[in-house]
């Protein structure tokens, strides 16, 4: 393959049939040339297959997408651009608006809906999800389904969707898998066409421009920060790993020397008696006085400035942090752009801003502090800011008049918002829990911003000097191969009913097995079968040694074994085990010591205890009772991931039929069985290798489907992390009697989930302790209490607690309180005050939906509907995505 980019262009068009191709098509209208994977991705697209690829953020992966819609509109049938987050959603739609115009694409983000019947439609993933659930119209025709950030499949709330959709999408569909470089991408790769067929995977590891590794320390306040190389120069000359620099390991290693010297002097200018007084305080803080100095923030981007590396993104994983550091500049008299700059960027910021929000919302969100931070070249991007404020930022960056964004690393999910150099302030963040270190594929997602295409011939990744901060830390994040792609799948009662509602049971469960989940679960079963085997042979050749001519050696040794195990273990849980009542306890020990007691007579009485060969035997067979308890634990995890997800399903099925959402069908039911249906249904339900399929044949019935009634119909519409606690809450009536702000209120409470520092709720809910909103969150609690009862009972993840912090909140803003108003006197955000209101009148939404499937919530959608009413309103309202 030629390596000169002219010439391989020269050879993509040479493979071609002819110059009538689509490829070729599609490669002459570009600007540019078209890089080998690019070819190799495209060329797998025109011959049919589904494409993988796994390249670098800006390696220009959306070029395979643009040419799978180019395709589309070519053979006149649809395509669909699906992204993880609606932000990327809107920027998606405005970029093929561009090129295919407005009547030819459309958008829908639950929230916003464009044009659906468009050739070509963007959406979030959870769209596509529904419509493939309901059958929806706007499928037919469709062609091409692109899956933007397709690892994202790994997140825990939010990635089973994915998989759902590649399960799901009808087999004439061709599927466009857009991924980082994940570790284990063949292995995705491989259950992708398990599932849909033959599939290409294209992998480059090669970022189109280079990236280089900084670090940045600072002595003291009075000199200037340092920038220095991570890596030695010219260290890949020899193709191997690159080397540490020696000159910042030595240089830290001076300032680590000089701010102990620091902490000494302090210390003997300290007084003995106040030392002795502080004696255990300073052997607390020791370590932190003898830390290296910390560049400030305005500092770095001083020096960044002065070394011409920007515009640059620079990674705090801390709203409030992003905040403080916009203000921290302000306040060193930074000033980033010239006076035309500042002129231009206000005149861009007031047009967006003219006419979508009110006089109060605007001074309730500090937009003067905004915009004036935004004309010196600054600004903050982070999910507590509202949707128009952020993107207000993201024009502004990628017009080149903003120079420097503070983000977390929200920011790195694809939004296109390239720089020169990225910074991150640590190695380290907090996940909610506690402080943890970043993966290799987080510091691969926050430095793969740096360097634009055609702009930059280098990016810069600078890490800024911290405490506990390690060069080898760095240099191994930088230099892994991202992280694994590891499956976050598992059954929802709202799959599981629209699982139902299109096949059957025994359909339904095969179609949980061919999920990533359990695909990689059965990956790794494989193991844990050989070793089955393996210890099926030392038993049996262990039996052969202990052959008794007077018994069943086997027999006598299980007797031993089970005695064994009632005299030490179970009367040991007896011990530690809590009972009702004395008497309880005592019957419980009374059961045990007959049990033993009978144990020990067949134990005694047993043929092979005459055997004159006993010590013999009994040699082997303890041998063999080891190996038998170690194929006892092997075969428990073997059959604990083999048909585990289907083995989810079964559950959650129990739970449904339990609390009537399904109804079990018998063949019976329709007509007798005579005794070769009878087999014949068995035989249907055998459980396979890798499923453990309930057998549901008795003498009496044969289960074989589940139907579902109007309660199952009207969960089929609520797509809710708390999809089963809202049906109950709607079947047990909690929520009737309630006024439309009163319903916004408690419904809250499914969709809020307090951050640190903001709390949960103090109790006090409108209309005060006897109101018809406190009598309707006792009830959800004992709603959820059920359902979370019912989880445990099976086996399953106790559900979330409903956490009423917003109620209040919510219930002014649908009094129609403005928004200055119900942010008083508390800590949330406007960004997160309307990411919250606009999920619930989502939410909302299909309260109001389901009154046309389950007639008993009727009335209760009609409350529904003028709750979206009063809650959707203002800044809510701002058409911007979120």
């Amino acid at each position: 393959m030629p390596d000169n980019p002219t010439q391989r262009y020269a050879a993509f068009r040479k493979r071609q049939t002819h110059a009538q191709t689509a490829a070729f098509r599609f490669a002459s209208k570009l600007p540019f040339e078209l890089d080998r994977f690019q070819e190799e991705a495209i060329e797998a697209l025109e011959a049919d297959d589904n494409v993988l690829v796994a390249a670098p953020t800006g390696s220009g992966k959306t070029v395979v997408a643009d040419f799978a819609v180019f395709l589309a509109q070519e053979h006149n049938v649809k395509a669909f651009y699906t992204t993880p987050i609606k932000a990327l959603s809107n920027q998606k739609y405005h970029d093929l608006v561009e090129v295919f115009g407005e009547d030819h694409v459309g958008l829908l983000t639950g929230d916003t809906s464009i044009n659906a019947e468009a050739d070509i439609v963007v959406m979030t993933t959870e769209v596509l999800r529904n419509m493939l659930y309901e059958h929806s119209t706007t499928l037919q025709a469709l062609r091409y389904v692109v899956l933007d950030e397709v690892h994202y499949l790994s997140d825990r709330f939010r990635g089973p969707v994915w998989e759902e959709v590649i399960i799901h999408l009808p087999p004439s569909v061709r599927v466009i898998g857009l991924s980082a470089t994940v570790s284990n991408v063949e292995d995705f790769s491989d259950w992708i066409q398990s599932v849909r067929g033959h599939t290409k995977l294209v992998i480059t590891e090669n970022r189109p421009v280079p990236l280089e590794q900084h670090v940045i320390v600072q002595s003291d306040d009075h000199t200037p920060p340092e920038l220095i190389d991570l890596y030695r120069k010219n260290a890949n000359a020899d193709n191997h790993q690159p080397k540490l620099n020696p000159q910042l390991i030595e240089r830290l290693d001076q300032l680590d020397r000089q701010a102990a010297r620091a902490h000494g002097k302090a210390q003997e200018r300290k007084h003995s008696s106040r030392h002795e007084h502080n004696a255990h305080r300073r052997n607390q803080s020791e370590h932190f006085a003898n830390s290296r100095h910390v560049p400030r923030r305005w500092a770095v981007v001083d020096e960044l400035d002065y070394e011409d590396l920007l515009p640059g993104i620079y990674f705090i994983f801390s709203r409030n942090g992003c905040d403080q550091a916009v203000e921290q500049c302000m306040n060193a008299g930074l000033e980033l752009t010239s006076a035309d700059e500042a002129q231009r960027i206000r005149g861009i910021v007031d047009e967006m801003v003219e006419g979508q929000l009110s006089r109060d919302d605007l001074k309730t969100l500090h937009f003067s502090s905004f915009r004036f931070a935004l004309e010196k070249g600054f600004a903050a991007h982070h999910a507590g800011m509202v949707s128009l404020f952020r993107q207000i930022v993201e024009r502004l960056f990628e017009a080149g008049l903003v120079k420097m964004v503070f983000a977390t690393e929200t920011l790195a999910l694809g939004i296109n918002m390239p720089a020169r150099c990225v910074v991150v302030e640590k190695l380290e963040k907090f996940n909610g829990i506690g402080h943890v270190s970043l993966t290799p594929g987080e510091f691969t997602q926050l430095t793969g911003r740096a360097g634009r295409r055609g702009i930059d011939s280098i990016g810069h990744a600078v890490v800024v000097d911290h405490r506990d901060f390690v060069p080898a830390t760095a240099a191994a994040l930088a230099s892994k191969r991202v992280y694994p792609l590891h499956s976050s799948f598992r059954p929802t009662f709202n799959m599981a009913v629209n699982l139902l509602n299109s096949s059957d049971y025994k359909t339904a469960r095969m179609t949980l097995d061919h999920s990533f989940a359990q695909w990689e679960a059965n990956e790794s079963a494989w193991q844990l079968e050989s070793r089955m085997d393996t210890l099926a042979q030392a038993l049996h050749g262990y039996e052969d040694a202990f052959a008794c001519d007077h018994g069943n050696f086997a027999e006598f040794m299980e007797i031993r074994m089970r005695l064994s195990d009632a005299q030490r273990h179970e009367r040991q849980e007896l011990k530690h085990k809590r009972f009702r009542s004395e008497k309880s306890r005592s019957r419980a020990f009374r059961e045990l010591d007959q049990r033993i007691a009978e144990l020990k007579d067949q134990e005694r009485h047993h043929p092979c205890r005459e055997c004159p060969d006993l010590t013999t035997h009994l040699k082997w067979g303890h041998r063999w009772a080891r190996e038998k308890k170690e194929l006892e634990r092997v075969r428990d995890r073997y059959e604990s991931r083999t048909g585990s997800v289907a083995r989810q399903f079964d559950h959650i099925c129990e739970i449904l039929n339990n609390l009537g959402y399904i109804t079990p069908e018998y063949a019976d039911a329709v007509s007798p069985l005579t005794p070769a249906h009878h087999d014949k249904v068995k035989e249907l339900l055998v459980p396979s290798r890798f499923s453990n399929s309930a057998d549901f044949v008795d003498d009496a019935h044969t289960m074989v489907n589940y139907a579902l009634t109007p309660r199952g119909q009207m969960l089929r519409r609520i797509y809710s992390e708390q999809d089963l606690v809202l049906a109950q809450m709607i079947v047990d009536h909690d929520l009737l009697g309630l006024s439309a702000p009163e319903l916004a209120a408690v419904v809250s409470s499914l969709v809020y989930e307090a951050r640190r520092g903001e709390g949960g709720g103090d109790g006090n809910f409108p209309g005060g302790p006897e109101g018809n909103v406190a009598i309707a969150v006792q009830a959800s609690l004992g709603s959820r209490a059920h359902v979370s009862m019912l989880c445990e009972d099976y086996g399953l993840e106790p559900v979330k607690e409903l956490d009423f912090g917003m109620s209040q909140i919510i219930y002014e803003w649908a009094k129609g309180e403005t928004l200055s108003y119900v942010l008083r006197n508390t800590e949330l955000t406007g960004g997160d005050f309307v990411r919250n209101t606009k999920r619930l009148a989502d939410l909302l939404t299909q309260i109001a939906q389901v009154g046309r499937f389950f007639k008993d919530a009727a009335s209760l959608s009609k409350v529904a509907e003028q709750a979206v009413y009063v809650v959707n309103r203002g800044i809510v309202a701002y058409s911007g995505v979120d």
